[in-house]
């Protein structure tokens, strides 16, 4: 249970949406979270966390995108043992947790196609199991209470369900813009991003 509070600034976080092409359908990663943790304890997430210092290019606080894609890269090898490139992100949104909760993120989202096989290796600390889903199968297990998805989560998971392969997957990316949550949040650093 989180306690609520006003006035928290969010900090900088990143995740990275893995998705790979399966027979019939496009499949995610989905990482369980140690249930002991605070922040979303129990929860299936995709790979993120906090942006960390070390991930800003230099000291320019503009560089925020740069340390998102940065962060995503980093929390994808810490999380789930997986190299991926910066060049295979696409940033796809934005979530901002609404203010009075006790712990507040300014989230981006990337999402990365994996074209190769993966050996998936998580910490048993932070994260305790890893799951490969199509997001359809993701959001049933969800509603079955098979799953437990924080918000973000689920509706990322809803935007990409309709999609059966990567490419067309891509393609309808390129065509909309990037989902902004809260639809006027002033926490989403639209000068930080490259033009």
């Amino acid at each position: 249970m989180q306690i609520k509070k006003q006035g928290l600034k969010p900090q900088p976080a990143s995740t990275a949406v893995l998705v790979r092409q399966a027979a019939r359908d496009i499949e995610v990663l989905l990482l369980l979270r140690n249930r002991h943790l605070v922040f979303n304890g129990g929860q299936w997430v995709f790979p993120g966390g906090r942006i960390d210092p070390l991930d800003y290019p230099d000291a320019d606080c503009k560089q925020e995108y740069q340390a998102a894609l940065n962060a995503a890269v980093r929390e994808t090898e810490e999380e789930a043992g997986i190299t991926i490139e910066l060049e295979a992100l696409r940033h796809i949104a934005h979530w901002t947790t609404p203010e009075g909760y006790s712990r507040r993120f300014s989230t981006w989202f990337f999402l990365a196609t994996l074209t190769r096989s993966v050996t998936i290796k998580v910490d048993h600390q932070e994260i305790i199991d890893f799951c490969w889903r199509s997001p359809c199968n993701a959001l049933l297990a969800s509603e079955r209470g098979e799953l437990q998805l924080p918000e973000p989560t689920l509706q990322t998971l809803r935007s990409i369900a309709p999609y059966r392969s990567t490419s067309s997957l891509h393609e309808a990316l390129a065509q909309r813009p990037v989902h902004v949550f809260p639809k006027d949040s002033q926490d989403y650093p639209r000068h930080c991003i490259p033009r």
